[in-house]
């Protein structure tokens, strides 16, 4: 799921995205190169997890859809309603919502149906058992968040939690050699680091995801822009400077140079 998560824009029902997929799957059944049959028990599916197989685990994440941060992820052996809850609840505390959600338990919060009137955010996910059970559904109403998603057979749906877990895989490809469990979510949550404060995302202008998490990614576009402009009119300048060298004398046959002058 994903969020742009500012705080000043909590209660318009910011978007957040969770789930994974397999890198080079793209949703599909069969694995890589493996082309999917045309029937509905064959058809392409988002995942709702990615899968470590050597370290026998499956990974939860909650990446924000309009900052690209990578909030958290739980390392399981299982995948279940469980699981959702308690990513969602990690990232809740992370982000500090867990105090406002409280403040909005008036007892007029329905668990059995939806409030779009209601929420502070918006998560965005497939259509798997585990987010779509009914547990996951009380928790969310609970938790003022609406749920939204994806169209089924349509991984594209889901593709910032596509992008993010094959470019993960595809930048740490030691994360798919781990076998122990405990290294494994050492590993992810230095990766994750990394991913949330020094790699550049192309998808939100080349800053960094924690950069445009906390509203400085307009500010950094802003100067660079401004740099590249001054770059442009000093080259230009220098140029309009500089003497036109004529194009039909060579350096070495430019007979105005005495003989030592550099040129």
């Amino acid at each position: 799921m994903g969020e742009h998560f500012s705080r000043n824009r909590v209660a318009n029902g910011d978007p957040w995205s969770a789930g994974c997929s397999e890198t080079g799957t793209s949703g599909a059944e069969g694995g890589p190169g493996n082309r999917a049959g045309r029937d509905s028990g064959t058809a392409p599916r988002s995942d709702p997890y990615t899968h470590f197989s050597r370290a026998g685990m499956a990974v939860t994440a909650i990446e924000d859809l309009v900052s690209r941060k990578w909030l958290c992820e739980l390392v399981s052996a299982e995948e279940t309603a469980t699981q959702v809850q308690a990513v969602f609840t990690d990232a809740l505390e992370r982000e500090g919502l867990l105090p406002l959600i409280e403040a909005r338990h008036d007892g007029l919060v329905d668990p059995s149906r939806d409030d779009p009137s209601r929420p502070i955010l918006l998560a965005m996910s497939d259509n798997g058992p585990q987010m779509t059970s009914g547990s996951t559904r009380e928790f969310m109403a609970l938790c003022a968040i609406h749920q939204h998603f994806g169209r089924p057979g349509t991984p594209t749906d889901q593709a910032w939690i596509e992008s993010l877990f094959g470019h993960v895989k595809a930048e740490w490809p030691h994360l798919t050699k781990i076998r122990d469990p405990a290294v494994l979510r050492a590993e992810l949550a230095v990766v994750r680091e990394h991913y949330n404060t020094v790699r550049l995302h192309a998808g939100i202008g080349y800053v960094t995801p924690d950069d445009e998490h906390e509203g400085r990614g307009p500010a950094i576009r802003k100067a660079r822009q401004a740099g590249l402009e001054q770059a442009r009119l000093r080259r230009i300048a220098y140029h309009r400077a500089s003497p036109t060298p004529d194009p039909t004398v060579h350096p070495e046959h430019d007979l105005s140079q005495e003989p030592g002058d550099v040129g």
